[in-house]
């Protein structure tokens, strides 16, 4: 077991797909010599070469499509956007060039990862704080999935870099320098499963990315006070581990799910409507949603901490929810 910050996480998923297929290539700005802008591809140039750590223009329309061909003709290229947000400018080769497994009839396969980082950083401005997920999440044939942890990051960088078909593989900017002993063998986690953090039988907390640590913040709190919540870390955005959460719902019958992304058209708002139609019968009060307020996000520090869901609030949530009258 050795100690790895998660960018060195992901770092080394890439470099071991890499060694293990030469079809595997990474592009993007800045993800050679620079070794990408928050080092997840550092010095990977020196010992696969610059075509394989591609450097491109700054034109994410252009190197997307690029890619999105790519993988059309067999390769199994890694697209970094420098920032998520960015790959809005390349929403076209992502939502329809992607699709070709589709719309080819089979003929083609798309075995393509969109990777890197998003959500709100400290004081990156409203351009460089999108939670995009909630974009991408309405195309078919994309799958979804938001790493947490240095462990699971590795084990699904992994797992997508072998999918055929696209993947959109979220990273939390302020995950980066997280910590965590990884397992010396080589492991792979599988793309369409949650993971149960915290067992427990009195209202299902569902979360990923960064809010995992604002519900684990707020369960020391709920567990003085004599509370025994569930908390589950969706990873995958889309499909959605059902079998896991309808289990916990069955068994909690109370809902609170905790997102950064906006309130709005969000992850939880599609998976709330879920819930309520997949496990209505279940449910002893209606799904509580703790979302980011539906505003640009704010430069200033303090204005920026308003504008998302604090473990305070996730607390007083839990509170209300279980003292409401059945």
């Amino acid at each position: 077991m050795a100690e790895t910050f998660m960018f060195n996480a992901l770092r080394a998923a890439i470099d071991e797909e890499m060694a293990r297929d030469p079809n595997v290539l990474v592009l993007g700005e800045d993800v050679g010599h620079y070794g990408g802008s928050y080092k997840v591809t550092k010095d990977l140039y020196q010992k696969y070469g610059d075509f394989r750590l591609l450097d491109t223009p700054i034109a994410e329309n252009g190197f997307t499509g690029m890619a999105v061909g790519a993988a059309m003709t067999g390769l199994r290229p890694i697209v970094e956007g420098m920032n998520m947000g960015f790959l809005l400018l390349a929403f076209n080769q992502v939502a329809n060039n992607a699709m070709l497994r589709y719309t080819s009839g089979g003929n083609f396969t798309i075995p393509i990862v969109f990777r890197g980082p998003g959500g709100v950083g400290r004081q990156l401005g409203a351009e460089h704080s999108q939670r995009s997920e909630a974009y991408f999440h309405a195309v078919p044939g994309l799958k979804i999935v938001a790493c947490s942890t240095p462990c699971n990051a590795k084990g699904l960088l992994k797992a997508a870099i072998r999918d055929n078909n696209p993947v959109l593989f979220f990273e939390h900017v302020l995950l980066y320098n997280l910590k965590e002993d990884l397992p010396d063998e080589e492991y792979i986690c599988p793309l369409d499963k949650a993971e149960i953090v915290r067992p427990g039988k009195d209202v299902t907390v569902l979360t990923y990315s960064r809010m995992r640590y604002h519900c684990l913040q707020a369960v020391k709190t709920l567990e003085k006070e004599g509370f025994d919540p569930e908390v589950i870390d969706l990873i995958s955005l889309k499909p959605f581990d059902f079998e896991a959460i309808e289990a916990s719902v069955r068994k909690t019958h109370r809902v609170v799910i905790v997102e950064e992304c906006m309130k709005t058209g969000g992850i939880a708002a599609e998976l709330s409507a879920a819930i309520m139609e997949r496990c209505f019968d279940e449910l002893d009060a209606p799904v509580v949603r703790l979302s980011s307020q539906d505003i640009p996000t704010p430069y200033n520090g303090k204005l920026e901490n308003l504008t998302i869901v604090q473990p305070e609030q996730i607390v007083a949530a839990v509170k209300d929810l279980l003292s409401a009258k059945v």
